[in-house]
């Protein structure tokens, strides 16, 4: 991911989906490689050139997934405060290209669909090209933490709520391992994460974060059963380690949805992305 060439191109906006005071919802699709992406993009009703965000959703079936799912709440707190709002839908999902080999490359394709989504949204009118930002939640935050060792440098600043871990073993064993018969074809063909450390090594951010140029906001639940909060504090010391600047918010009580500190979370995210230029 790191030699590959990236060409995000042709945001197209189609239909008009909703449209309120603060902003116009549009259904969109973009070009990823030779896969067309779908997605959604709020666009703020104020003239000019705005912020910007790639949103980058957590897992959700997708078989059951439609077009904008995911994010939901972020979606239209962002674009009432003035940002851009570009939520991917990740190859296989929805309307976008499918990808049969998406699980067995252990999705790092959905990295590609992010990085060419923020590369996508660039020559936009309504976008300020040099202030553009990327948000991740869950395996979005995996996404995220991907695209900062890949592209360095291609976003301003990025957030990430209740991340996987950047180790991709981890998650291989936590949520991968017993889903058979796509684990067995993992096994096959990269083998087991003991046998074969330099594969997993390679396809695990964390062991790449002195790549990353950009500033990193982690919040995390401490009552997260899904994606256990040590995988942020390791993220967050491996940052600090590589001399980066990484900052993390801990949430008493708070499990992997966010509830009663979601506002709390979304305040300090605007903070931090003007404070850096988002």
């Amino acid at each position: 991911m790191i030699a590959k060439k990236y060409d995000g191109r042709n945001l197209r906006l189609g239909r008009v989906l909703a449209r309120n005071s603060a902003y116009t919802r549009y259904y969109v699709t973009y070009s990823s490689g030779s896969l067309t992406i779908s997605g959604i993009l709020n666009v703020p009703r104020t003239p000019g050139r705005h912020p910007a965000l790639v949103l980058n959703h957590g897992y959700i079936d997708p078989a059951i997934y439609t077009n904008g799912r995911g994010l939901m709440r972020e979606q239209d707190y962002l674009a009432r405060r003035g940002y851009v709002v570009l939520h991917t839908d990740y190859r296989g999902h929805a309307q976008s290209s499918d990808d049969p080999r998406a699980d067995v490359n252990l999705r790092l394709g959905y990295t590609e669909d992010a990085i060419n989504a923020v590369l996508a949204l660039r020559p936009l009118p309504s976008v300020d090209p040099n202030r553009i930002g990327m948000l991740g939640r869950s395996m979005g935050g995996g996404v995220t933490y991907n695209a900062l060792v890949a592209q360095p440098g291609l976003v301003k600043a990025a957030v990430v709520f209740a991340p996987v871990s950047a180790d991709a073993a981890d998650n291989f064993n936590r949520w991968i391992r017993n889903d058979r018969p796509i684990a067995a074809t993992i096994l096959r063909t990269y083998g087991e994460p003991a046998r074969n450390p330099a594969f997993w090594r390679n396809v695990s951010a964390i062991n790449f974060f002195d790549r990353v140029t950009d500033p990193v906001l982690i919040h995390h639940g401490e009552s997260d059963s899904t994606c256990p909060i040590t995988w942020s504090r390791e993220a967050l010391a491996a940052l600090k380690a590589a001399g980066k600047t990484a900052t993390m918010y801990t949430y008493p009580g708070e499990e992997h949805a966010f509830g009663p500190a979601w506002p709390t979370s979304m305040a300090r995210t605007v903070t931090f992305l003007k404070q850096h230029g988002v």
